[in-house]
C-alpha cells in the first residue's frame, strides 16, 4: 500500500512538506516499506489519506535514506513506525498516557482510531494548542518499554 502514498527521502523534500502544508494536519510515517509493522500502518494510512484529505495530508519517510537520518536524530526514532503530527509547520504532540508525547509508535488498530486521532490533532490545532489528548481508549494505545540509554 505505500506505493499510494508519497514516500520522502531527502531532508528537503520533508522541510518543503512541513513549510508548505498550510490549515492541514501533515502526518509523516518514519519507517520503511519493507517492515511487517510498517505495511499494516501505511494500509492504514493509504485507505484514510482520501477520506481525510480537507483536512489532512499522509506522507512516508524512508528512516534508510541517508538525508533523512538528521530529522531520525532530532525526533529519536528508534522504534518504527514512528508517526508524527505538524499543522501549519509546528510540531503536534498529543498525551497518549505514553512517556512520549512527540510521536505515535507502532500501528493503529484500525482505520478509525487513525481517523479519530487526525481529527482531534485538527480540533486542537485550529483552537491554537500545541498539544492534545489522545481519544482512544488505552487499550487501543501501544505500550512499548523506552530504554534510556547512558542514564
Amino acid at each position: 500500500m505505500s506505493y499510494l502514498l508519497r514516500t520522502l527521502t531527502k531532508k528537503q523534500e520533508v522541510d518543503e512538506l512541513i513549510r508548505d502544508t498550510l490549515d492541514k494536519v501533515l502526518v509523516l510515517r518514519f519507517g520503511r516499506a519493507s517492515d511487517l509493522v510498517c505495511m499494516q500502518l501505511d494500509e492504514i494510512l493509504a485507505k484514510s489519506a482520501q477520506e481525510l484529505s480537507k483536512f489532512a495530508s499522509v506522507a512516508l519517510v524512508d528512516v534508510d535514506a541517508e538525508e533523512i537520518q538528521v530529522y531520525v536524530k532530532y525526533f529519536d526514532i528508534t522504534i518504527i513506525p514512528a508517526t508524527i503530527f505538524f499543522f501549519n509547520a509546528q510540531h503536534m504532540k498529543m498525551d497518549s498516557g505514553t512517556p512520549d508525547h512527540t510521536k505515535w509508535i507502532g500501528a493503529f488498530y484500525r482505520k478509525q482510531d487513525f481517523i479519530d486521532i487526525v481529527e482531534t490533532i485538527f480540533r486542537g490545532a485550529m483552537k491554537g494548542k500545541m498539544i492534545v489528548m489522545c481519544p482512544l481508549p488505552p487499550e487501543r494505545i501501544p505500550k512499548f518499554e523506552l530504554l534510556y540509554r547512558n542514564i
